[in-house]
């Protein structure tokens, strides 16, 4: 006879997951809202991938081809990259990273990320019984930023993964090139640095390499990237990875035999080649992240300088200027920012740069809430 009780049970690490909850896109009793909670790109897709989702129609009824050819060879040949070398999700980033975690991390082991980093590294680590290991960032005068002697300094012998978002969502930061490869160096030849660069296309500073260098180089780095955010193709879901090729193998052995459709594929290779919607979301971005910083600094609130396309916003702790009252005076007024307690900020909003429209209406609001 069975145990009256005896019910499956799922692996330890996987009932300690908070699990991961978007940004809002609508407010109760408001008709017209601005969603800068998501990070999405305010230009939207290009016209050519667009119209690329329209030839993928007359195949809908086929599979796709099992090792999307056609995506890889298209990142290849606009980042100069081994198309051998690169491996494509369906389910954008957050796959890969997960799948990385799948496949090198075993109960009782240790993967490093630092303290306000992107909550799938958590996630991915707790349900392979592994433990999450946070790491202090530094705050300075410019901001947050991960701190690369803190991150060393926790590497331990059980340690095998090190998750890096470069530039770091929530916090707008970035590591130059030469502190990645402090880190790298560091490094045990056993430990798999993994690094995010799902914000790397916003960067222009020169000081920046978006983890190509490094995942081209050594054995034990791996680069992921997505479509979601410059490239305006969240909606599908499609990210990539550029990495060794001994560690592309074990993922292709573990993904999905199908785990890019045609229509994603399709769409991500002409998105890719329209350089001119590229630079123009760029531009967009470089001039619209310093106005929102110095308008809403002009406030009186801190916001951290970031290379990204948001910004993080600090409010007071106590009183009637605290990040919660100022979202529920923002929403009234049609715009939903992203709260970030549940990545270690409770006094912070993150703000997406939008269109025109979208950012002059967020930074007059906030400046009417901090003057009320």
């Amino acid at each position: 006879m069975k145990p009256e009780h005896s019910k499956p049970q799922p692996r330890p690490g996987i009932l300690d997951i908070t699990a991961y909850v978007g940004g809002r896109a609508a407010v109760p009793g408001v008709t017209k809202v601005f969603k800068l909670s998501s990070n999405e790109s305010p230009l939207g897709p290009s016209p050519k991938a667009l119209a690329a989702l329209g030839e993928a129609r007359a195949s809908l009824a086929l599979y796709p081809e099992g090792s999307a050819t056609i995506l890889r060879e298209a990142i290849a040949e606009v980042y100069k990259l081994d198309p051998a070398r690169i491996v494509t999700s369906g389910d954008g980033s957050d796959a890969l990273l997960t799948m990385l975690a799948n496949a090198y991390l075993q109960p009782g082991d240790e993967a490093l990320f630092t303290e306000h980093a992107f909550l799938v590294y958590k996630i991915a680590t707790l349900a392979n019984s592994a433990v999450p290991v946070t790491v202090p960032e530094r705050d300075s005068n410019t901001g947050l930023k991960a701190d690369v002697d803190a991150l060393l300094a926790a590497v331990t012998p059980r340690t095998r993964i090190v998750f890096i978002a470069n530039p770091n969502n929530p916090t707008g930061s970035y590591l130059t090139r030469d502190e990645m490869a402090r880190l790298h160096a560091g490094l045990p030849g056993n430990v798999l640095l993994v690094i995010d660069a799902a914000y790397g296309e916003y960067v222009t500073a020169k000081d920046y390499d978006s983890g190509i260098e490094l995942a081209a180089t050594f054995d034990n780095v791996v680069m992921t990237r997505t479509f979601s955010k410059l490239y305006g193709l969240a909606g599908l879901r499609i990210g990539w990875m550029y990495g060794p090729a001994a560690i592309c193998d074990v993922i292709n052995r573990i993904r999905g035999p199908f785990n890019t459709a045609l229509n994603q594929q399709l769409a991500g290779a002409a998105a890719l080649r329209d350089r001119d919607h590229f630079w123009k979301a760029v531009e967009h971005n470089n001039s619209w992240l310093p106005w929102i910083t110095a308008e809403i600094r002009k406030a009186g609130l801190r916001v951290d300088d970031s290379v990204a396309n948001f910004v993080l916003i600090h409010f007071p702790r106590t009183g009637d200027k605290t990040a919660a009252a100022a979202d529920r005076f923002l929403n009234q007024g049609g715009i939903i920012l992203r709260p970030v307690a549940g990545y270690g900020l409770p006094d912070c909003l993150r703000m997406t740069v939008g269109t025109e429209e979208q950012n002059r209406l967020a930074v007059s609001l906030l400046q009417q809430f901090m003057a009320a």
